[in-house]
């Protein structure tokens, strides 16, 4: 008998070595590593696959006239890019309990509302868990089928003799295969159920969306390449303590990136939000406060319009302090030295707070000059007007950049009753806007100047 041999992996990136490390040499994460068994090659049996699609002209190759499944949830089908395409595998992360399972089960009854079949496979919760969660979502279809099980041969089976048209397995990280000899949840478990799952999703043109977990520090758990198997990665994000969550595609092959969807959490589950730019506006003070403006941001192809509010004081300590929520520190950081270089601004002995109002991420640099003015106006201890939103990215020599969107930013804008937006010269505006006043700015000084028709002391 062949000796059984072992190996040890990082459950961080899939690092593989013979003896234990403390320190994964690949990834620098530390007691990462765990034992798992392998079998010997000699053990293992060549498996042939029949050849059952030979190579087709691009030309001969037909779309089925439904290559998408609509899920009825407008805000779900704009992250996937219009719905869920046959015989895609997608991967949907985020936190415990912020509502992954739910908008899952909401996703399976509209689709069994279209007389399709959906197979749910619970591999952490029992058939009466999944029920009572159903019956609070209102969720009642006979096409919808649950099967509380963790093999993966047992589901392959089931998938092969229903056919559904949606497969959803909750979650990649709890259930695994017998051909391996390590635990559930290990990377060469993910790594080989992701695999046969996706296998069977393009052999036999059947969604399937698997649900993964994420590790303390927000990423997804199990090995990288688990994001490169799947055709698309969807992040769930928000506060499960409070109402609202976002859900973010971070890689669509069938769609735009950087897509977002807005929900709200209530009693029956997750309701889309229509206006997320009102619901980030809705607790904007009507009282002129320094420190506090509009911007106008971009989520894929959806602007939004949120606030920034900044908070500028002397600091008893030695060393200022920088604090950003909701943008990145380093951009804060630079915009700082722009405003204390090109204009004169003196922060060296101030505390520097940023925050967005909403508990979104603004990622992209078009929110520099909203920033810049923030902090000025509360440095100044002047108020911006309340019906002005602000759009523009800020070069290190001053200058404002052009961005992205201009007009869909403007229409937005216009669409919630702002008088007036300042955007970046280098921007050309195509169409004539009627009711809201466009400002061109080419220099931070030449924005901050320009807004004084806006600022009252």
């Amino acid at each position: 008998m062949a000796k059984v041999k072992s190996k040890y992996v990082c459950q961080n990136c899939g690092y593989e070595t013979a003896g234990y490390l403390g320190k994964c040499p690949e990834c620098g994460s530390w007691s990462s590593f765990v034992e798992e068994l392998s079998n010997p090659k000699d053990n293992v049996t060549e498996i042939t696959v029949p050849d059952s699609t030979p190579p087709m002209k691009l030309s001969e190759i037909k779309l089925d006239s439904e290559i998408r499944i609509s899920t009825n949830i407008s805000e779900f089908d704009r992250v996937l890019g219009g719905g869920i395409v046959q015989g895609s595998l997608v991967l949907i992360a985020g936190d415990p309990g912020i509502g992954k399972s739910t908008i899952l089960l909401q996703t399976s009854g509209e689709i069994c509302a279209k007389n399709k079949k959906v197979l749910y496979v619970s591999a952490e919760e029992s058939a009466s868990q999944v029920k009572l969660r159903a019956e609070r979502l209102g969720v009642k279809s006979d096409n919808l089928y649950i099967y509380p099980q963790t093999n993966l041969e047992l589901i392959k089976k089931h998938i092969i003799e229903l056919m559904p048209d949606l497969v959803v397995v909750d979650s990649i990280q709890a259930i695994y295969t017998s051909t391996m000899q390590s635990s559930a949840g290990s990377v060469s478990q993910i790594r080989e159920c992701c695999n046969s799952l996706m296998q069977v999703a393009k052999s036999q043109n059947i969604s399937v969306i698997v649900i993964g977990h994420v590790t303390k520090e927000g990423n997804i758990a199990g090995p990288k390449v688990l994001e490169h198997m799947v055709d698309t990665v969807i992040q769930f994000e928000g506060d499960k303590y409070k109402t609202y969550r976002i859900l973010r595609s971070i890689k669509n092959r069938f769609g735009n990136t950087s897509e977002v969807g807005i929900f709200e959490m209530g009693i029956k589950g997750l309701a889309e939000v229509i206006n997320p730019s009102q619901m980030f506006l809705k607790e904007y003070s009507q009282t002129q406060t320094p420190g506090s403006t509009i911007i106008v941001t971009s989520e894929g192809t959806r602007p939004l319009l949120v606030e920034i509010q900044a908070l500028v004081g002397t600091t008893p300590y030695p060393a200022p302090r920088r604090v950003a929520n909701g943008v990145d520190t380093g951009r804060v950081l630079q915009i700082l030295a722009v405003l204390e270089k090109r204009i004169g601004l003196n922060l060296s002995k101030q505390d520097v707070y940023v925050n967005v109002i909403g508990g979104i991420d603004v990622n992209e640099p078009a929110a520099d000059l909203g920033i810049a003015l923030a902090i000025v106006t509360c440095v100044r201890d002047v108020v911006f007007d309340l019906q002005t939103a602000i759009v523009g990215e800020l070069g290190l020599s001053g200058e404002i950049r052009a961005v992205n969107h201009i007009e869909k930013r403007i229409i937005e804008a216009q669409k919630l009753g702002f008088k007036r937006i300042i955007i970046p010269e280098a921007n050309e505006v195509q169409d004539k806007f009627d009711g809201i006043e466009i400002v061109k700015v080419r220099k931070i000084l030449e924005a901050i100047t320009r807004g004084v028709k806006s600022i009252s002391k």
